[in-house]
């Protein structure tokens, strides 16, 4: 029960960072906590000090502040209304020219979200400066105070505003967008590669095929595998655990996940599915392959006839091969010790065969008539096939990709002066 309840809060704290009411919500709080305390402070000594040195800052006077206080309110709920009807014009325009799958990312930026907050908190503060002014009455002290604050709240909200335009206005910017996506994904990688060559260790697999097997009871696209959520019992067992399955990709229900060199109880074996992650979302987040398959994605629809943009399609080839030439460098599989350094764990890595089918094949076959992009493709998979530290079965996939390649392009391109400047690269 305890291991079901911090996996429910773990999951909960993804989805609750992610939201788009996450910041909004805490700003809204500070707010409202600022409100409360002002109100508390107007007729403290020292504020009854300053106001006496400089009262020109501080409003006295009811009528004044209720005018104020309601024009802020009007201008920041029509500030609000304008920024996000362009978020949804904006969020359209992506979702048509680029792709849906980048959506999340443009909804979940915390820029914004703060922007919204700030917004928010600042209506909420005005609103119970306005609530606090009819209770006490036109008879009752000044909040000279709080009234100030709420001017430079709505001060820094025009500020905002300006910059959220400048903002909204980059992000949706095609090659910011295939950027980001870019930068976030080798992140990725280029942390899984340091974990995985300062923790690896060597173990013999060969013999797994009289191991028990374990199959999942969910469909969905695997996430990752929780050794934190398994049971003491399991972790301090000499043992070894194989999981099948690589990141991101699409297991059944019924499908075998997992391999035990070693017995375990139903209960463990109950405890050992429970510790997989498993998501209805193909492209929940940046990591792994999701990010490829994004820009993928980008290069497709941009080559689409509707579109028709090949310098979008190559650009994010051009990131794809960047992101392809570090992928293919990690190993097809990597055994780490875990919990009491008893129990070993191996992961298993896409193939270099279903990677290229998922990145690569969609691309070739959308672009096969475009010389300009047949090209750009053609030097980023001998780049990667330059690259010394991919092993010669990625290598050999690689080449693969490139012969099928070379078919598209003698079957495709009828220009004869084309189709021969792209021939002459396969002789290079």
């Amino acid at each position: 029960m305890f291991k079901k309840i911090i996996k429910f809060f773990k999951q909960q704290y993804h989805s609750i960072i992610q939201s788009i009411a996450f910041y909004p919500l805490i700003i809204s709080l500070a707010f409202l906590a600022t409100a409360i305390g002002s109100i508390q402070l107007e007729n403290s000594e020292i504020i009854s000090a300053i106001k006496k040195e400089i009262p020109y800052l501080f409003i006295e006077d009811y009528e004044t502040s209720r005018a104020i206080l309601s024009t802020i309110i009007g201008g920041i709920i029509s500030l609000t209304v304008f920024s996000f009807s362009m978020v949804m014009v904006v969020l359209n325009q992506a979702s048509s020219n680029f792709s849906p799958r980048l959506l999340p990312n443009l909804i979940s930026n915390k820029k914004h979200q703060i922007i919204l907050g700030f917004y928010i908190g600042t209506l909420l503060y005005c609103i119970i400066l306005l609530t606090a002014l009819g209770a006490y009455g036109v008879d009752s002290d000044s909040m000279g105070l709080s009234t100030m604050i709420a001017a430079l709240a709505s001060l820094v909200c025009i500020a905002l505003f300006v910059y959220f335009i400048n903002s909204i206005s980059v992000a949706i910017q095609i090659h910011n967008i295939i950027d980001k996506i870019y930068e976030s994904t080798e992140r990725y990688l280029d942390k899984e590669l340091d974990d995985n060559k300062n923790e690896k260790i060597v173990v013999n697999t060969k013999n797994s095929e009289d191991w028990m097997t374990i199959q999942v009871d969910r469909t969905g696209y695997y996430r990752g595998f929780d050794v934190s959520l398994m049971r003491d019992s399991i972790k301090d067992k000499e043992n070894h655990i194989i999981i099948l399955p690589y990141i991101n990709e699409h297991i059944w229900e019924g499908m075998p996940v997992l391999k035990i060199k070693e017995f375990v109880s139903k209960e463990e074996l109950d405890n050992l599915l429970f510790c997989f992650d498993i998501s209805t979302d193909r492209h929940e987040s940046d990591k792994n392959v999701t990010g490829m398959i994004k820009l993928m994605e980008i290069a497709v629809k941009a080559m689409s006839p509707g579109i028709n943009d090949p310098g979008t399609a190559i650009n994010a080839i051009n990131k794809i091969g960047q992101l392809l030439n570090k992928f293919l460098e990690f190993p097809e599989k990597v055994s780490k010790l875990v919990a009491n350094n008893k129990l070993t764990v191996t992961d298993y890595s896409i193939t270099a065969k279903e990677l290229l089918r998922i990145v690569i094949q969609p691309v070739r076959l959308y672009s096969k008539h475009d010389n300009s992009v047949l090209y750009v493709l053609l030097k980023s998979l001998q780049f990667i096939k330059d690259n010394p530290n991919i092993s010669h079965q990625n290598k050999a996939v690689v080449i693969i990709e490139l012969e099928a390649l070379r078919v598209d392009i003698e079957k495709n391109i009828d220009n004869p002066f084309d189709k021969k400047s792209l021939m002459d690269l396969f002789e290079g």
